[in-house]
């Protein structure tokens, strides 16, 4: 099996599972604790992917610039700075920060 077939296969099942998303009744999905769930999990998904991707390089856990960096960016998202201005900031310490230490 090669990669095409793998990458053929997960699109396969990633649009069949959204077809069976659309056969669940929507009085299901409009229970308190289904909502509050599906809530939850978005984010905790989001989280477990913004750590993954600042702080893991392959099997390695790494410390780089995208720390300070995601540091930044979620101090000034406290803040409620306007997105793109939170997005700038971080990309311009993460620059800073591998221009000065020579961070990769």
């Amino acid at each position: 099996m090669t990669l095409w077939h793998i990458v053929l296969l997960a699109s396969i099942a990633c649009v069949a599972l959204k077809l069976v998303g659309y056969a669940v009744p929507p009085h299901w999905l409009e229970k308190p604790a289904v909502a509050r769930t599906a809530d939850l999990l978005t984010v905790a998904l989001l989280a477990a992917l913004i750590a993954v991707q600042t702080l893991g390089a392959g099997q390695q856990l790494v410390v780089d610039a995208r720390v300070p960096a995601l540091a930044v960016a979620g101090l000034l998202y406290w803040l409620r700075v306007p997105f793109l201005v939170v997005v700038l900031a971080a990309a311009v310490v993460a620059a800073l920060l591998r221009l000065w230490t020579g961070m990769a």
